[in-house]
């Protein structure tokens, strides 16, 4: 979670760039010959699987590695085919087999892609203290029948498996002997790369280049080169594009509500709902906030429909959990549905606590930043004084990391945004108590959500499922840690002649992307 990306250094060294740039007339595309060029916000940490974290280590992760099935576009359905495997499909509720294609092979001459990467691949991460161990929970073993064949054993049923574990994060496949040769993980360099395209150039927080594969076996990718663009400023990110210097980029409410009426020609915009979530952590180790009336307080004191309107443009609606709108799966409101400004202050009063005053702390995004303005406004009404901490992001993801040091037990407020899964076990595994000092910031602690967490898996039946989530989201609001605000509209504006792949986590897939 440390990322180093220096938005000052970037700005300092490109601005003078993009600014010459802007003043260049925009071509009808930018996807120039066969180079395809994306903005991303921040620069990549690690590649091995085991440790990724960051969005471009995970694209790296599909453009220079493999996986067993992939996932379609999100506003396809996120529906599940074959990929590395030819073969693939459920044998039993509990076996999944798989062969993999002929002809994939290792670079740096490790030899072809093997059923032992794969098991090797699964068994590392499954029951070890990866971030991403939780999408093995229900992995048993992995039986190798043959060269390029193999059959996934479950501990149970669990049908979201699929969708959860092998087209994601730690269902990337990793070369065994490759990996075992420089010591069982790696960081920076990929030891062995299988995929669409090879890693070229590094850059440190400015570019990464990609190049094609020329021994990849499978579809080829409609571009010779990527080229991802680390740029970490919206502003900056929005003239890139308006000088034809990158092709995709993602862009904020605002500025997706400025392109939609004066819409650059030949370019293309989407908007569409995402996974990606949004909520005020309340951290209950914290000496302010150890007395649940002034967590309450300020649940009770939160403009939901302030922030809606004037961060989000009221483009989405307040959420009412972490788990996706959906008709059976979530809640279908909070616990505090209506703002209470007179209840606020009369818990403050009961605690003692009117006149508190509390650090808020979030990144630099102008969403975000507005989203901590009316924040602090709303609650300024009810007596709570807070003081905005607009943090870059190297040091945001280390606040309540606590392999950084024991600050994390005394953050109080911190505004928060992960992108989620398909499954809504992906979204709620993130606050189970192992999650405290990782990415449980709130130091939200309970034995009835872990043990509704674990049995949620292995439950069948939707409505014996949904009935869990809500509790398990309703014990989050009773614990006064969470103030849930919304589902983020995805955003994105591209050059017209290109068709983008976006996943569920709302990251792009550009070994997928295509010409029209």
């Amino acid at each position: 979670m440390k990322w180093s990306t220096d938005r000052r250094g970037f700005l300092a060294a490109g601005g003078a760039a993009l600014a010459g740039l802007a003043m260049q007339p925009r071509f009808a595309w930018a996807a120039d010959g066969s180079v395809l060029r994306i903005r991303l916000i921040g620069d990549f940490q690690v590649v091995d699987p085991y440790s990724m974290i960051g969005e471009l280590d995970d694209i790296l992760q599909r453009c220079c590695t493999v996986t067993l099935c992939r996932i379609s576009d999100l506003r396809e359905g996120n529906t599940i085919s074959p990929y590395a495997a030819e073969q693939f499909e459920w044998t039993s509720p509990t076996t999944l087999a798989f062969t993999l294609h002929e002809g994939l092979q290792w670079t740096n001459g490790f030899g072809p892609v093997t059923a032992e990467d794969v098991k090797y691949s699964f068994e590392r991460i499954a029951g070890s203290d990866s971030a991403w161990a939780y999408q093995f929970d229900m992995l048993d073993h992995v039986e190798v029948t043959g060269e390029r064949s193999g059959i996934i054993h479950l501990s149970e049923h669990f049908a979201p498996f699929e969708v959860i574990a092998l087209p994601y994060y730690a269902g990337h496949i990793v070369c065994k002997a490759a990996t075992e040769a420089v010591g069982g993980s790696f960081t920076t360099e990929f030891p062995a790369q299988c995929g669409p395209y090879l890693f070229d150039k590094w850059e440190q927080n400015a570019r990464v280049t990609l190049k094609r594969n020329p021994d990849w076996p499978l579809a080829a990718p409609a571009f010779d080169t990527v080229e991802f663009y680390l740029i970490e400023d919206d502003a900056a990110a929005r003239l890139a594009f308006e000088a034809d210097a990158v092709d995709f980029t993602r862009v904020n409410v605002a500025a997706g509500r400025d392109f939609a009426a004066n819409l650059p020609d030949g370019a293309a915009l989407i908007e569409t709902a995402s996974t990606t979530y949004v909520w005020l952590t309340i951290n209950m180790n914290a000496e302010p906030l150890r007395d649940i009336r002034v967590r309450q307080a300020i649940q009770y004191a939160y403009d939901g429909d302030a922030v809606l309107q004037g961060a989000y443009d009221g483009l989405t609606e307040r959420a009412t959990g972490v788990i996706q709108p959906d008709p059976l799966y979530s809640r279908q409101s909070n616990l505090i549905a209506a703002r209470d400004v007179d209840k606020a202050r009369a818990l403050l009063a009961d605690a003692g606590a009117e006149g508190v005053t509390l650090n808020l702390y979030c990144q630099t995004d102008s969403t975000t930043l507005a989203t901590a303005q009316i924040i602090q406004a709303s609650l300024a009404e009810a007596g709570i004084n807070i003081e905005i901490q607009p943090t870059e992001e190297a040091s945001y993801w280390a606040l309540g990391d606590r392999e950084s040091g024991e600050d994390y037990k005394s953050i109080e407020l911190v505004l928060m945004a992960f992108a989620g899964g398909v499954d809504p076990t992906e979204n709620l595994v993130w606050f189970r108590p192992d999650q405290i000092g990782l990415y449980n910031w709130s130091f939200f602690d309970s034995a009835e959500f872990e043990d509704l967490y674990e049995k949620s898996l292995a439950e069948t039946d939707r409505e014996a499922r949904a009935a869990m989530f809500h509790r398990m989201e309703d014990l989050m609001e009773e614990s006064g840690g969470f103030v849930f605000i919304c589902f983020e509209p995805y955003i994105a504006v591209h050059d017209a002649g290109i068709v983008p792949v976006i996943l569920a986590d709302g990251h792009p897939d550009p070994t997928r992307f295509t010409r029209k």
